[in-house]
């Protein structure tokens, strides 16, 4: 089985030299286990390295803020020194906020306001301040991804283009960052679908647009990115030689009472349907990653990875985790709603020692250690 599924990403066929980036969604939870990811690559001198970042869902609130302040980072050889001023604070400060709730209720409540038009306003408030697609940087590349309803495909949002492959393409779209990222953090069936008009683009037509009639290139519905790829692999896989995949997903444990009542019974087969999926492409990367004749190397890891089970370093042990703690963040409920400190901290601290092990573990041996972004929250 191959990680991604049928269908043409503008890419070459056969992967190139350079690095991919994926970061899953997950609400808050994702935004901040990413956050210590990016942490973690930042101090390894590997951020910069990065080609492309392809997101989804709550990883595209964090790629989103990286991507906004990348010409603004201070590169002391291949380390931003203030990585945390300009991504980890602001998101942070976001994660105190009550998004997901309030915006429903005002989208329920008030007419002419949907809540798709709640959620823009707080991500350009606290994080985007209007910016749109174009203040992104050319390098390295930021793919933001979401669901589009109608074509059942992935219409993907770039500096240089908004496209969906069946459909066609925009080209130095001036769509907003805000209407990205919520677009792709639309989660079903609450804060979806997102409209994204656009009847006065202009559009360009190339071979495998099936879909080029204006109702499918005016008032468009999206929904979560994580709904056709919840793991952000489609538009980077084919691309690149290497891939490091960031997996917030969310534990599904057992339940004994699922909920009998048609709301909480949709939420909990959308949760086995993200599940099951999820699983699939992990065992497909993982197995790719194995397979001698392959040539992607990487790592893939998520919130409910179990380092124990890694294969041991020669020159120094992976940080101090424990399942327990860790297992219990991946159950932090996918919402987009306030989160206490100590969690935020956990969270962005297991991030980091993922991705810390991911390195060490298959792309260097030699890494150094470093301490936890913030040692008084231990995950031991």
């Amino acid at each position: 089985m191959s990680p991604v599924r049928p269908g043409p990403d503008a890419g070459p066929t056969v992967p190139q030299v350079g690095v991919g980036l994926c970061l899953s969604g997950g609400g808050f939870r994702a935004m901040l286990f990413h956050v210590g990811v990016l942490a973690r690559l930042n101090l390894a001198g590997r951020l910069r390295t990065l080609n492309r970042i392809s997101s989804v869902s709550g990883g595209s609130i964090t790629a989103g803020m990286l991507g906004l302040r990348w010409n603004e980072l201070k590169f002391a050889g291949d380390v931003a020194t203030n990585f945390d001023e300009l991504v980890t604070e602001p998101l942070r400060a976001f994660a105190h906020l009550k998004v997901d709730l309030p915006a429903m209720a005002t989208g329920a409540l008030l007419p002419f306001v949907t809540i798709s038009d709640r959620v823009v306003a707080k991500l350009n408030k606290h994080l985007y301040k209007n910016a749109t697609l174009q203040d992104l940087p050319g390098t390295p590349e930021f793919v933001i991804n979401a669901t589009n309803l109608e074509s059942g495909v992935l219409m993907r949002f770039s500096k240089a283009y908004v496209a969906d492959y069946t459909v066609g393409r925009v080209l130095h779209p001036d769509v907003p960052l805000a209407d990205a990222v919520a677009a792709s953090s639309a989660f079903p069936p609450l804060l979806s679908p997102f409209e994204l008009d656009l009847s006065d683009a202009n559009w360009t037509t190339e071979n495998g647009n099936v879909y080029t009639g204006r109702g499918y290139r005016s008032d468009i519905l999206l929904s979560d990115g994580g709904v056709y790829d919840n793991l952000g692999i489609e538009t980077v896989w084919k691309r690149y030689e290497t891939v490091f995949i960031s997996d917030a997903g969310g534990h599904l444990g057992a339940d004994p009472e699922p909920g009998r009542d048609w709301a909480r019974g949709t939420l909990r087969v959308l949760h086995i349907l993200d599940s099951q999926v999820r699983s699939l492409r992990r065992s497909a990367v993982v197995s790719a990653f194995k397979n001698p004749n392959d040539p992607h190397k990487g790592f893939f890891i998520s919130t409910i990875t179990d380092l124990s089970g890694w294969p041991k370093p020669a020159k120094r042990p992976y940080m101090t985790v424990d399942p327990a703690v860790t297992h219990g963040l991946a159950t932090i409920s996918t919402r987009l709603t306030g989160m206490p400190d100590d969690q935020q901290e956990r969270l962005i601290n297991w991030g980091f020692a993922a991705a810390d092990a991911g390195l060490l573990a298959f792309i260097d041996k030699d890494l150094p250690a470093v301490p936890l972004p913030y040692p008084n929250r231990p995950l031991g």
